[in-house]
């Protein structure tokens, strides 16, 4: 096949049509109620967590490290409360789980420890 070929064929290819996919699209009620469920229990687990835990600059960090890391462990609670009430349950979801992320590395690594 030639390069005129291939171009045409390139652009003559059936192309999936993900325009009904745009980012403002609502999702179905079953994934949107999932979503929020499953949102709401890690949002309550980790406040619960971090209420339960004795945190420290243990100096495994370079430093700066473990108060950045911290501020973003909260921010990230912060801003899945804020799509909570906005009703944007993938970024809730996502906000949440970055925080649960950060959280469970600072326990793997001794910066953070249940008590």
């Amino acid at each position: 096949m030639d390069r005129k070929n291939i171009k045409n064929e390139i652009k003559h290819s059936e192309r999936p049509d993900h325009s009904e996919h745009s980012e403002n699209t609502k999702h179905s009620e079953p994934t949107r109620e999932e979503l929020r469920q499953q949102t709401m229990k890690w949002l309550a687990k980790l406040e619960k967590e971090l209420k339960d835990i004795k945190a420290k600059d243990s100096g495994k960090l370079p430093k700066g490290q473990y108060k950045s890391m911290t501020e973003n462990m909260l921010a990230y609670v912060k801003d899945s409360r804020h799509f909570i009430e906005k009703d944007d349950w993938v970024r809730a979801f996502e906000a949440v789980i970055y925080a649960w992320g950060i959280y469970e590395t600072c326990l793997r690594a001794g910066i953070m420890k249940r008590v």
